[in-house]
């Protein structure tokens, strides 16, 4: 039976069709090192995979703080008589900051006394229970009267620099005139309250910084951690994660961990109030075998590398350890000296998406007009070196 020619065409043309999707299939399955085969390596841009040190960190930023603050104010009311300090100045523990007039406090006390003493020799000449009542009711008075009258004197907890002066001279201060004693801060800050003084502890410095709910998970208290400060190039310090806050906040979806961090040197030249960033190092591999972290592909759960071996490209899969952004420790399936392809810059959807410093992630190919460009998954941004 002879066919026309117009069936004679669409036969051949549907030939062809098949051959030509079939060739395009085998070529990206070659391309991309599966079943289909071996494919040349020529030309092909490689690394060599060699020993060295993989490190895995994680990091944040936030302001440099006191560890320490108080904002201090007299425990009883009265005038001030003296104010003994400036702003800015340097103070140390027990150092008297401003005094109250006391005068009718050491009248007070002065009577006290002389009454403690009448009970004394009273009590040790009769010796009977009620002179003994009266010693003690006496030694009590002077007690409260002496502690009174050194209530009048504001001294510095701890040793520190004053940042803020809120009365002068000829000022009520104290209790009844709303400064309510004094109140001390272990976290920043001036302690909630404005007092008469306030005193910031500039030798113990942190820095609070917000993480990543997976990466918090990464951190224990007492991490080493290294700082470094934006106004300061080349500058950095040392410090170590004190506290780990549990309660988390969510800002855009995200949600992040106040993590504090102490400060175990303080640089010059470090102020108050500047931002910094804090690394946590969280993994660490030396002496192992590395690859970029760009050239390992995960696709289906398999983790693998594209090796040059008789110049020919194959597929090698291979177990990771320690991740970095730039570098990934590779424990098994390749050796020293090994050649890997580097993947090609994504170009009609051949091999899958790689970011920066990330793992490629298998994906399908954009063919031509036809199947758009491929799913890819999410690249790892990890703090590695």
């Amino acid at each position: 039976m002879k066919l026309s020619t117009r069936r004679r065409a669409l036969i051949v043309n549907g030939t062809l069709g098949v051959l030509v999707a079939g060739g395009a299939v085998a070529a990206y399955l070659s391309i991309a090192g599966t079943a289909a085969g071996p494919a040349s390596a020529a030309g092909a841009s490689t690394v060599t995979v060699g020993r060295g040190t993989v490190l895995d960190s994680v990091s944040a930023s936030g302001s440099l703080e006191s560890a320490r603050s108080a904002s201090l104010d007299f425990r009883t009311s009265g005038t001030i008589s003296s104010v003994d300090v400036k702003e800015g100045q340097k103070v140390k523990k027990g150092q008297v900051l401003a005094k109250l007039d006391g005068s009718s406090l050491r009248d007070d006390l002065a009577a006290a006394s002389a009454s403690l003493t009448v009970a004394k020799e009273q009590n040790d000449s009769q010796a009977t229970a009620s002179s003994y009542s009266q010693y003690v009711k006496a030694l009590n008075s002077y007690k409260s009267a002496k502690r009174a009258l050194a209530e009048t004197v504001l001294k510095a907890p701890f040793s520190a620099t004053v940042t803020a002066i809120n009365g002068v001279i000829g000022d009520r201060a104290g209790a009844s005139s709303g400064g309510g004693g004094s109140a001390a801060s272990g976290s920043g800050g001036s302690g909630g309250s404005s007092g008469l003084i306030e005193l910031i502890d500039t030798s113990r410095m942190q820095i609070v910084g917000n993480f990543t709910e997976s990466d918090v998970t990464k951190l224990k208290v007492g991490q080493a951690v290294t700082v470094s400060f934006d106004a300061l190039s080349g500058v950095t310090a040392q410090g170590r994660v004190s506290i780990i806050n549990p309660v988390a906040s969510t800002s855009n979806n995200v949600v992040q961990y106040p993590v504090t961090v102490t400060l175990t040197e303080i640089p010059e030249g470090v102020r108050l109030g500047q931002t910094a960033t804090v690394e946590v190092v969280v993994g660490k591999a030396e002496n192992v075998l590395t690859v970029p972290t760009s050239v390992i592909t995960t696709a289906g759960g398999r983790t693998s590398v594209t090796l040059v071996r008789d110049g020919q490209r194959v597929t090698q899969p291979v177990e990771v350890g320690v991740e970095g952004d730039g570098t990934t420790e590779i424990r098994s399936g390749v050796e020293e000296g090994d050649q890997v392809v580097r993947p090609a810059a994504a170009s009609g959807g051949t091999t899958g998406t790689f970011g920066s410093g990330g793992r490629t992630q298998g994906g399908f190919p954009g063919m031509g007009g036809g199947m758009g460009g491929g799913m890819t998954g999410g690249i790892r941004s990890g703090g590695g070196r």
